[in-house]
C-alpha cells in the first residue's frame, strides 16, 4: 500500500485514476500552508501538486518516506529542486498533457494582438462603431521567432506555418539547421533571430540563464512594430522594459499570460497600452486539465509501484522503463556495491563502473548510480538513492565515472566496479546468468562463481595449509553455521567467501582476526535474500 497526498486542486479524472487503484491510499488536502504541509509530508510516499503549492526546503526538511513529487503541469519553479534532490526525492512533471492547450493560447494571443480584438470588443460594447480605429495586421507573410523549440514551441510552429507565417527558432539544445521537414529554420543566436522577426514568442523555462533574457538591449535590436507573446514563464521578458517599449511604439503589441509575480500586483504591464493580458491560462482548457491530472497520477504511480521514471526534472539520464533483465542487473549493481563497501577501509576516493555488452550501454550510467548507493551508504547519515547519490558523491569530492565496452565472443555481459580507497584499488565483477540469478565473478582479482545473497563473510588469508580448518574450528566455537563456501587464490594469498546461516558476530570476527597470520582480513556483510533464490 502506498500513500499519496494530493495537495492542490486536481481534475476529477486524475483523482479517480488514483482512487481506483486497490493498493493506493489517496488523501486530498488542499490549501495547506508551509508549516502544515511540512508537518505531514513525511507520512506519504508521493505527492501531486499544481502551481499553488510551494514545496520549499522547509517542507522537505523532514521528508520521511516521501519518494516523489509530481507537478501536474510543466513548470517546477514552485519546487526547491536542490532540496528535493538532497532528500532523494524524484521530481517529475507532465510536459505533454497541456502542450496543445498552451500552443493554442499562444496563437489566440497572437491573433488578439494582431487584430486588436480586446480593444475592439470593448469599443463595440460601449455602443461605438469607429471601425477605422481598429485596423489590424494579418499573420500571413510575417516572420515568427520562437525562443525555445521543445514540445510547445514545435506545436506553435506547426500552427503558425498553417497561417502561412515564416518561422525561425532558437534553442541551445537543438542540433541541426532546420526542423519540421525544413520548414522551420534554426538560428544559432538570439540576437541574430530577433533582428528578423515580426512576432517573438517565448517557449523556454525560467532559469538563471533565461531570466531577463529579453531586456532593453534585445528590444532595441528588434524591428520597429514587433509584437511579443509570452505564454511560458514570467520574468523571461523584462516587464518594465516591455512596458516602456510599448509606450514608445517600438513594440506594437504584446500578449502576456505569465508574470514575474502572480497575481501581477503593481506590475507595470497592467497599465501598458496595446497589450492583451490573461491570468496564466496556458493549461486552462478542460481537455488539458483532465489530461494533466491523469498523466500526473500515472507518472507518480509508475514510479512508486514499478520504479519507472517518466519526465524526471531533477535527475537526468534515467531510463524511462526497465525490462526484467535491466532490473536484474540493477539489483546486481546494488549487491556489488554492498559487497565491496566493507573492504574499502580508507573510504572511497574514486569509483568507476564499466559495463560490458551492447545491451547494457544505455543502462551504464544508471548501473553506476546503483553501485554507488550501497557502496557509499556507510559514509552518509541520509537516505541515498538514484536521485541524490551522485550529488552527495560530488559534494564529498568522490570522482565517479563510467564507460561501456563490447562483450567478447566467449564472455558474458557484465559489470565491473572499481574503487580507489586510499592507496588501494578494489574491484568486484558480476553478471546475470541465463537462470536469471546474479553471480559474482571476481573480487579484487580473486576469480570465483558465487551467488551474492544473505549473510556472508569475506576472509583474506595467507595461502598456506590449514586455514580452512582454522576458520571452520573458530566458527564452530562461536556456533556459526556455514551454508556455502568458495575459495580463490591469487599472488600467494587467498580469499574465502562464505555464506552463513546468520550475520557474523563481532566475537567471531575478533576470534578470527586474532589468528594473524595467516588471517589478514575478515569482513561480514548481509545482502538481501533473492526472491527466486
Amino acid at each position: 500500500m502506498v500513500k499519496v497526498l494530493v495537495a492542490d486542486k486536481l481534475a476529477e479524472a486524475g483523482l479517480k485514476y488514483l482512487q481506483d487503484k486497490p493498493d493506493v491510499q489517496v488523501d486530498v488536502k488542499v490549501g495547506l500552508d508551509e508549516d502544515a504541509l511540512a508537518s505531514i509530508v513525511g507520512e506519504y510516499d508521493g505527492m501531486i501538486i499544481r502551481s499553488a503549492v510551494k514545496v520549499t526546503a522547509k517542507v522537505l526538511a523532514d521528508a520521511g518516506k516521501l519518494r516523489a513529487v509530481v507537478r501536474a503541469g510543466v513548470g517546477v519553479d514552485n519546487v526547491d529542486l536542490d532540496a528535493a534532490t538532497r532528500a532523494g526525492i524524484l521530481v517529475m512533471n507532465t510536459p505533454d498533457a497541456n502542450t496543445l492547450s498552451t500552443a493554442e493560447l499562444t496563437m489566440a494571443l497572437m491573433l488578439a494582438v494582431a487584430r486588436r480584438i480586446p480593444d475592439a470588443h470593448q469599443h463595440v460594447t460601449t455602443g461605438k462603431w469607429e471601425r477605422s480605429k481598429y485596423v489590424g495586421t494579418q499573420l500571413a507573410g510575417k516572420t515568427l521567432g520562437l525562443i525555445g523549440f521543445g514540445r510547445v514551441g514545435r506545436a506553435v510552429a506547426q500552427r503558425a506555418l498553417a497561417f502561412e507565417m515564416r518561422v525561425l527558432a532558437h534553442d541551445p539544445f537543438f542540433q541541426g539547421e532546420s526542423a519540421l521537414e525544413g520548414r522551420v529554420r534554426i538560428v544559432a543566436s538570439i540576437p541574430d533571430m530577433i533582428k528578423q522577426v515580426d512576432y517573438l514568442s517565448i517557449h523556454a523555462p525560467r532559469t538563471a540563464q533565461t531570466a531577463g533574457m529579453i531586456g532593453r538591449d534585445e528590444l532595441a535590436m528588434m524591428k520597429d512594430g514587433v509584437r511579443i507573446i509570452n505564454s511560458a514563464r514570467g520574468g523571461i521578458v523584462d516587464e518594465q522594459a516591455l512596458t516602456d517599449a510599448l509606450e514608445s511604439g517600438k513594440v506594437a503589441g504584446a500578449g502576456i499570460d505569465v508574470y514575474t509575480k502572480e497575481p501581477p500586483e503593481n506590475n507595470p504591464l497592467l497599465k501598458a497600452k496595446n497589450i492583451v493580458l490573461t491570468p496564466h491560462l496556458g493549461a486552462s482548457s478542460r481537455e488539458a486539465q483532465q489530461a494533466v491530472a491523469v498523466e500526473a497520477a500515472e507518472v507518480l504511480l509508475d514510479y512508486l509501484l514499478s520504479q519507472e521514471i517518466r519526465s524526471a526534472v531533477n535527475v537526468m539520464g534515467m531510463p524511462t522503463s526497465m525490462t526484467a533483465r535491466d532490473r536484474a542487473y540493477a539489483d546486481l549493481a546494488l549487491r556489488m556495491g554492498k559487497l565491496l563497501s566493507p573492504i574499502c577501509d580508507e573510504g572511497v576516493l574514486k569509483a568507476h563502473v564499466t559495463t560490458q555488452g551492447e545491451s547494457l550501454e544505455a543502462m551504464c550510467g544508471t548501473l553506476a548510480r546503483y553501485c554507488l548507493i550501497e557502496l557509499l551508504d556507510p559514509y552518509f547519515d541520509t537516505r541515498l538513492n538514484l536521485i541524490n547519490v551522485e550529488a552527495f558523491a560530488k559534494e564529498r569530492g568522490i570522482e565517479v565515472t563510467h564507460t561501456t565496452t563490447s562483450a567478447t565472443e566467449d564472455g558474458p555481459e557484465k559489470i565491473l566496479l572499481s574503487v580507489r580507497s586510499g592507496d588501494v584499488q578494489h574491484s568486484v565483477e558480476g553478471t546475470i546468468f541465463v537462470d536469471g540469478l546474479p553471480r559474482i565473478l571476481a573480487i579484487d582479482n580473486y576469480r570465483m562463481d558465487m551467488v551474492p545473497e544473505g549473510a556472508m563473510v569475506l576472509i583474506r588469508n595467507d595461502d598456506q595449509p590449514g586455514v580452512i580448518g582454522l576458520v571452520g574450528t573458530t566458527f564452530g566455537q562461536h556456533k556459526v553455521n556455514i551454508a556455502d563456501m568458495t575459495l580463490s587464490r591469487h599472488a600467494k594469498t587467498a580469499l574465502i567467501v562464505m555464506k552463513l546461516d546468520g550475520p557474523l558476530s563481532e566475537d567471531a570476527v575478533n576470534a578470527l582476526l586474532a589468528q594473524k597470520p595467516p588471517i589478514r582480513m575478515v569482513r561480514g556483510v548481509v545482502l538481501p535474500e533473492l526472491a527466486n533464490g
